[in-house]
């Protein structure tokens, strides 16, 4: 018996592969071409951000897992264990690791489809909640920050602090609203993203009903209260998460 693999006619001479695909094909992919500006850090889409290592040749540091794609000559180290290594999730107490990006390639982020917003800092600083740092440059000052308070699951909510001269990537469910600081100036815990590092935070007693509990929680959740002078803001997201 012959091999019942073997083709029942000689192939045929192989067709060459185009190198650009069809006129219709091309003109629907046009919009999603990757956009390079020649700048180091660059919004691909609401959702992607990209960042070119050769630009300044500084490192990055990431959330473990957020890299979707990278060309180019990149190497990825992982933190080890401390603070510049791990950020405690605010509500689970799980650590944010984080990996280092080095070399001159490019290096795609993405996480769950957050929107994706990059802050370039220049000489100012930013307090976020560690829940929404994508990733940063290495060169920016950063330190986890606790705020305790009564209610806060976990006992406290911890958040970075980044100050200097860079860029770092906040990720958010939905498009963020930013605020002026006011006297009266409230916000769910779960749903503050950032604020400017010259805010004063004071957790606050009120609470109120969630629209939905579960077993076990109290379906309360915790205020923030924001106190500062002219030109502080808060960023919030139109999510609890």
């Amino acid at each position: 018996m012959g091999n019942p693999f073997a083709p029942a006619h000689p192939p045929a001479a192989a067709q060459p592969v185009p190198q650009t695909p069809p006129a219709g094909l091309g003109v629907a992919l046009e919009k999603y071409r990757e956009a390079a500006t020649g700048q180091r850090w660059t919004l691909q889409n609401e959702e992607l951000a990209r960042v070119d290592l050769g630009v300044d040749g500084q490192p990055v540091l990431a959330r473990q897992g957020s890299m979707v794609l990278y060309q180019g000559k990149v190497d990825f180290s992982y933190k080890g264990a401390g603070f510049k290594g791990r950020v405690v999730g605010n509500a689970t107490g799980q650590e944010m690791q984080l990996m280092r990006c080095t070399g001159g390639g490019q290096v795609f982020f993405a996480e769950s489809a957050s929107h994706l917003h990059p802050i370039e800092l220049q000489g100012d600083a930013i307090c976020v909640s560690a829940e929404n740092v994508l990733a940063f440059d290495e060169s920016l000052h950063h330190e986890v920050r606790r705020i305790e308070g009564h209610g806060i699951p976990g006992g406290a909510l911890f958040t970075m602090q980044f100050q200097g001269t860079g860029t770092v990537v906040v990720r958010t469910q939905g498009t963020p609203v930013v605020l002026p600081v006011t006297p009266t100036t409230f916000a769910d815990a779960d749903a503050v993203v950032a604020w400017s590092a010259g805010a004063q935070v004071i957790v606050s007693s009120q609470v109120r009903l969630r629209r939905q509990t579960y077993g076990g929680q109290s379906g309360e959740t915790v205020n923030l209260q924001f106190r500062g002078a002219p030109g502080n803001f808060i960023v919030v997201q139109p999510c609890e998460v």
